[in-house]
C-alpha cells in the first residue's frame, strides 16, 4: 500500500472526525442555559425540513411546477406512513412504492 494513500486516509479521517467530536467534547463540559437547550432541540427537525423541501420542490436548482411534481405526490403517503407507523422501514418502503407507482402511471 502506498504511504501517500495512508497519509491521505489519515487526513481525511481527521477532517471528518474533528468537526463531529470536538463540539461534543467541548459542549459536554459546559452547562448551557435551559433556553439554549430548548432552542437546540428544534435544530434537527429544522435542518431535515429544509433538506426535504429542497429535495421535493427543486431539481437542478429550478423549481418543479406543482402539476409535474411526482416527488410531492409521493411525499403524501410517505408522510402518512411515517406519522402513523413511526417505522423507518415502513416509511422508506412506502416512499419507494409511491414513486414506483407514480412513475409507472405517469
Amino acid at each position: 500500500m502506498n504511504s501517500g494513500f495512508v497519509w491521505m486516509l489519515i487526513g481525511v479521517s481527521l477532517v471528518t472526525l474533528i468537526p463531529r467530536v470536538l463540539p461534543m467534547v467541548l459542549f459536554s463540559r459546559i452547562n448551557m442555559p435551559e433556553w439554549l437547550l430548548a432552542f437546540l432541540r428544534y435544530v434537527p427537525i429544522a435542518v431535515m425540513t429544509a433538506l426535504l423541501a429542497q429535495a421535493v420542490l427543486t431539481e437542478d436548482e429550478e423549481w418543479i411546477p406543482l402539476q409535474d411534481n411526482l416527488n410531492l405526490l409521493a411525499l403524501v403517503p410517505t408522510l402518512l406512513a411515517a406519522v402513523l407507523t413511526r417505522s423507518l422501514l415502513v416509511t422508506v418502503l412506502t416512499g419507494i412504492g409511491a414513486m414506483l407507482i407514480l412513475e409507472w402511471l405517469w
